[in-house]
């Protein structure tokens, strides 16, 4: 938006930020942010030249991915850049300008149930707030 004083404005969300948009802190949206800053670093910075399209089995846990990644790469339902595409994988997928990158998620190492399995979900988002990308997702560009 040319011209416009609060366009194009990038901010790194803390995993506190997360929970307080998401209503509590889950490995899906720490995943799906991780995924949509890694779009917005590497393919494209501007948020109105992006495009996504997740897929995912369209239901929680899977589908918190979505806010993660409106948070993380600035495409939002509300601009109408981001779409769901229900599967049996997961996968996101940006594109812009003719270019195109996938980002596929590796499997999420979940704990088992406990009577402290809330409390291990959280440690486990942290613990992937704080991961290398590379032990998260693969990438793949066209």
């Amino acid at each position: 938006m040319p011209g416009c004083k609060y366009s194009h404005l990038d901010r790194k969300y803390s995993f506190e930020d997360l929970a307080a948009f998401h209503g509590h802190l889950g490995p899906y949206i720490v995943l799906g942010y991780r995924i949509g800053r890694y779009a917005r670093e590497y393919f494209c910075s501007d948020a109105f030249e992006m495009s996504a399209v997740v897929q995912c089995s369209g239901t929680p846990p899977q589908s918190c991915i979505l806010d993660g990644v409106q948070i993380g790469s600035g495409c939002t339902l509300g601009k109408r850049n981001i779409d769901l595409k229900v599967g049996d994988s997961i996968l996101c997928e940006f594109t812009s300008g003719g270019k195109k990158m996938v980002i596929r998620p590796k499997p999420i190492p979940f704990p088992p149930r406990s009577e402290d399995y809330f409390h291990q979900i959280e440690q486990l988002a942290i613990d992937m707030y704080r991961a290398d990308e590379s032990e998260l997702f693969e990438v793949s560009s066209k």
